[in-house]
């Protein structure tokens, strides 16, 4: 424990009259005991607010005044301290009276002695103050060490209260990126679901369209009259435009790869404008405009499609249902360091809505960031338009000020000697009179139009209900090429030409399919081993010839 300062040490003596205060000094110094004699009240009061042990002071140095402001010194001391005096009152005869006790009393610890006193009486009470001045001291050091105890603990609890509050934060971020993930988790099941349904819808329809297009082919290719032939090539353009729904719904279901071709941007904008106009509404003025300079970007023609009708309606709700899209094609150079070299073309989206925040700019590619309400979006939209862009060679950008509207662009490669045509060159029958193929098809009308069309085209056709009979055909009689569905009950079209593969190495397969995993075919096959349903008969007859390597 630390010692007190030599000043806290000393007792101080105030006594005005003749030699009174050097008498009492050498009382109190013959024990060892520091003493100072101080002259007046002013040096009583300084002195002891510098430090001392007690002080030993004459009735006739205080006065009311000298007492008031000792007792308001006392009354500011530590809450350890209890500054001893000793009073040397003046004789009387009798007691003391109560009303003098009372007056010495503001002075608190204070000990009253009456003179004459003997010098023992006046050591013995010097030291008895002094001992109790000491144990003052050891209070105060024991109060400065909680104090510091106190303040550490404090600074410990603040520490520890700002360790949990940063683990809660931690702790709160946390729950909220797991409800994230839970609510993207659940809303990819729900798409996983919807594609899935989609898909399954699609493949269905591109079996009915499938039927309905073969036979109405095999109707046109034995028909003389105008008439009929006419009726023929009405439903056939129907049904093409069936199989480009069943494309888009294939495409929303993530089951089609890009099939990248050179695409007319006119062509490209009459179809989207034509699905366009009645999902926009009266409300929604749309003006499509392309530059003199382009012809056509390599594309994915119902992807692009998608895309920009995605756009299109995105832009309509961000109007609120009123005011101008323009949708316009442009050749121009894209900005530095953000594609290959090359030609592109520019497909723009341009709202008259309230655009947005740069912020809100810099996210709306992100998968799931959606700035529409709950349920009003799924935030994959756009996401799906930079996926589509990314794949095709291409890119997409988002361009908006505040107030001032909104463009998105597609940057997609461009493209030449395109042809708007939708009818496949007719195929040569005489390099496929004779072919024997094996067709399985579990969808019992759809391998009868299969058969029929190859027919048509001059081939000798086996058939089969499945996997499991398509392989006893092969080992019963190997057929020059074998097609065969990819979606069937117990073995898909993949198993099967992998096993078929295994028996006759060099057999030519073709895959049909409606609804594929087009990984699992390329994988497995090839890419030019897969037709893609619904096809019309020249289309069937160049991938037979392809695949079989006819020429």
């Amino acid at each position: 424990m630390p010692m007190p300062d030599q000043r806290e040490e000393r007792v101080l003596v105030l006594a005005p009259h003749g030699r009174d205060a050097d008498v009492i000094a050498g009382v109190v110094t013959r024990d060892g005991v520091g003493c100072e004699v101080v002259a007046g009240a002013d040096a009583l009061i300084e002195a002891i607010g510098q430090g001392a042990a007690a002080a030993i002071v004459a009735e006739e140095a205080l006065s009311a005044l000298t007492l008031a402001r000792i007792a308001a010194w006392l009354a500011d001391q530590e809450p350890w301290s209890d500054f001893p005096f000793v009073v040397l009152l003046a004789k009387r005869y009798g007691a003391a009276p109560a009303q003098l006790k009372a007056t010495f009393a503001a002075l608190g610890n204070v000990l009253l002695l009456e003179r004459p006193l003997s010098a023992d009486t006046l050591a013995t009470a010097a030291g008895s103050a002094l001992r109790a001045r000491r144990r003052q001291y050891e209070a105060r050091e024991v109060l400065a060490q909680l104090a510091a105890l106190n303040a550490n603990l404090e600074a410990r609890v603040e520490e520890r209260t700002r360790a949990l509050a940063q683990a809660n934060d931690r702790l709160t971020a946390e729950v909220m990126e797991r409800e994230r993930a839970q609510q993207a988790v659940a809303q990819a099941q729900k798409l996983e679901f919807l594609g899935r349904f989609t898909g399954g819808v699609a493949h269905d329809f591109n079996n009915l369209l499938n039927v309905i297009q073969g036979n109405l082919e095999l109707i046109g290719m034995f028909t003389r009259e105008e008439s009929t032939q006419g009726r023929v090539d009405k439903a056939q353009a129907a049904c093409r435009r069936g199989a480009k729904l069943t494309g888009q719904l294939l495409t929303f279901a993530r089951d089609q790869s890009l099939d990248l071709r050179p695409l007319p941007v006119r062509t490209l904008f009459e179809s989207v404008g034509e699905l366009a106009r009645p999902v926009l509404g009266a409300g929604v003025e749309l003006v499509l405009s392309i530059d003199a300079d382009v012809d056509s970007v390599l594309a994915d023609a119902s992807q692009v499609e998608m895309a920009l009708l995605n756009l299109m309606i995105n832009a309509r709700d961000a109007m609120s249902g009123r005011g101008h899209i323009h949708l316009q094609a442009s050749r121009a150079q894209p900005p530095a360091g953000t594609l290959a070299g090359g030609d592109y073309v520019r497909l723009a989206v341009t709202d008259t809505g309230p655009g947005m925040s740069s912020e809100v700019a810099a996210k709306v590619f992100e998968p799931f960031f959606t700035t529409k309400a709950v349920g009003k979006g799924t935030g994959l939209g756009l996401s799906q338009v930079y996926g589509m862009a990314q794949q095709s060679g291409g890119a997409a950008f988002v361009h908006s000020v505040p107030g001032e509207g909104a463009t998105i662009e597609i940057w997609m490669p461009a493209a030449h000697d395109a042809t708007a045509s939708e009818r496949p060159a007719a195929v040569d029958r005489r390099k496929l009179a004779g072919l024997r193929v094996l067709v399985v098809e579990d969808d019992e009308s759809v391998r009868a139009g299969i058969v029929d069309a190859l027919l048509a085209l001059g081939c000798h056709v086996s058939q089969a209900g499945d996997g499991g009979e398509g392989l006893a055909a092969l080992e019963g009689d190997r057929p020059g090429l074998l097609l065969t569905d990819y979606l069937m009950p117990d073995m898909t079209g993949v198993d099967l030409a992998v096993r078929a593969r295994a028996l006759f190495p060099s057999l030519p397969v073709l895959v049909a399919t409606g609804y594929a995993d087009m990984g699992a075919i390329e994988h497995a096959i090839g890419s030019d081993a897969v037709l893609r349903k619904p096809f019309q008969l020249a289309e069937l007859g160049a991938a037979v010839a392809r695949v079989a390597n006819l020429g």
